[in-house]
Formats: structure tokens, C-alpha cells, sequence
């Protein structure tokens, strides 16, 4: 199936309308039987991100009635919605709000992301930004560009290679085991500076858009990374697991190493986890 700029503006707009209807309206209102944990206390839900979900899930399945739809909290409450992801003829992946902790912190970093799958291979990713009110879209062969709030496009490309000397990046040590957590967390000094948005949403706008190099992910689930990692990959940057292969929707682990090209991707990979 083809995904063309009507259909990928469709989906832009849907995601734009569900964050001002459920959303914004919650930003800094929360109370307190709005926010749940879901498995410790740097992992939550709140009514923003269930009701987001419920509402872009209704609207694909009145415009794609055939489609697989796999949802963040879906999922959560039942794992089992992630079989055959790799295998549908279509397939939509929503992460309603991601960067929870942040929303529910009433720090106006968070995202509304959509990865639209065919038959196992990631062909469209947009990330909204609520708060800026604008997306970062990519599509297959085509590149990726940010859509303003007034309409015009403006291509994004990754940063220029340079030595890990002075790369910019984060490392998600604090979800991998010993000693690979120490080795990473240690390593990452080799490199001029760190961020950590707690948001993949930005942080995936950080690098596609040139302002950041690198991003070492440990925890892959596809609601987090298949909208950035294609935007990534067609504004000109290299992505793979950890091992060197391909990252795919029906991947689960093996971690994610995000690069401007393949050869900052290997000297990445040399550096963070040496000895």
C-alpha cells in the first residue's frame, strides 16, 4: 500500500486534533487520580494518554477499517496486541503521548508519534509537537521534513560526521544490565556533551533535524522508536541494533544504536562499549 502526501497529511492532521482534544487540555491540570503507575514511578499513564489513544484508534478504524492498530496502553494492558506486527498488511503504531513522565510533570516536552507499517517494513513515521504545533514527518524514499503550524515544508537532514570527540548523544545506560550499564555510562564521556530528554519524540527531532549525533536506545518497543528511526534514516542517518543488523517493527530487543552514517555508527559502537 502507498502512503502519498494526502494520506500522510490525514494522519498529521488527526494526530494535531486528538492533542488539542485531549491533549493540551490536560497540560498542567492534571489531577490526581488522572496519573497512574504503570510499572515503577518513572513509568506512568495518564488520562491524557489513554483517552488520546482511544480517540486516534477510533478515527484509523473508521478511515482503515482493515488495518492493525497497535497502541502503547493497549498493549500495556494486553501484551499480546504485538503479535503479528511484522506480518500485517498494514499496521498503525501510536504512542499517544510520549514523554509522560514530562507531561505529568508540566514540562512541555512530550509528542504524539505514528508509524504506519506495511507488511513488516516501516514506509511513514510523524512525530507532533503538541506545545510548538508542528510535525516531523518522514516517508519512504521521499526524505524527511518538518510541517509548520503555517503550512510551509522544510526538509531536515542529520548532523555532518565527526569524531566522537565531538558528537553530542545520549545513552539510555540506566535500562541495560551490568556490566554493560557501567561500561556505556562510563564511555559516553568520550563524546562533548549529553542530553537527556526523556522524550524519544525530541529526541529523535534533535538528531534528524542536525542538532545532535547520536542516541544508544536499550528498551525497543515499536510505539518508541519506528516513527523516529525512519525519520532519521530518510534525513540521511544510519540506525541498526547493537549487533549491526537491521532494525525491524517485529523487533523487541537487541537495542538501538542511531548514528549520522554507518561509519559514525561503527566507531559508535567501538568507543561506547569498549573495555
Amino acid at each position: 500500500m502507498t502512503f502519498d502526501d494526502k494520506a500522510i497529511d490525514w494522519l498529521a492532521d488527526l494526530l494535531s486534533d486528538v492533542a488539542k482534544a485531549e491533549i493540551m487540555p490536560r497540560f498542567r491540570r492534571l489531577g490526581e487520580g488522572d496519573i497512574r503507575q504503570k510499572t515503577s514511578a518513572a513509568d506512568l499513564v495518564t488520562e491524557a494518554d489513554v483517552n488520546a489513544e482511544r480517540l486516534i484508534t477510533a478515527r484509523l478504524r473508521e478511515h482503515y477499517p482493515q488495518a492493525m492498530i497497535v497502541g502503547e496502553e493497549a498493549c500495556s494492558d494486553n501484551p499480546a496486541l504485538l503479535g503479528g506486527l511484522g506480518d500485517a498488511d498494514l499496521a498503525f503504531v501510536i504512542d499517544p503521548v510520549d514523554g509522560t513522565f514530562n507531561f505529568a510533570s508540566g514540562v512541555p516536552l512530550f509528542g504524539v508519534m505514528l508509524a504506519v507499517v506495511v507488511k513488516g517494513e516501516t514506509v511513514a513515521g510523524i512525530i507532533h509537537d503538541p506545545v510548538g504545533r508542528d510535525w516531523l514527518i518522514g516517508a519512504k524514499g521521499a526524505g524527511s521534513h518538518i510541517r509548520h503550524a503555517h503550512g510551509s515544508l522544510e526538509k531536515v537532514h542529520v548532523a555532518e560526521p565527526v569524531p566522537i570527540s565531538q558528537m553530542t548523544g545520549a545513552v539510555s545506560w540506566q535500562y541495560m544490565p551490568e556490566p554493560e550499564r557501567s561500561r556505556l555510562a562510563r564511555n559516553q564521556t568520550k563524546s562533548l556533551s549529553q542530553f537527556g530528554y526523556r522524550c524519544a519524540a525530541h529526541e529523535y527531532r534533535l538528531l534528524a533535524s542536525g542538532h545532535a549525533h547520536f542516541v544508544v536506545y536499550a528498551k525497543l518497543m515499536p510505539w518508541d522508536h519506528l516513527a523516529g528511526a525512519l525519520i532519521h534514516t530518510e534525513a540521511g542517518g544510519h540506525a541498526a541494533r547493537f549487533d549491526g543488523s537491521p532494525y525491524r517493527p517485529s523487533h523487541l530487543d537487541g537495542g538501538l544504536l542511531v548514528a549520522p552514517d554507518k561509519q559514525s555508527w561503527q566507531q559508535l559502537r567501538r568507543e561506547l562499549w569498549a573495555e
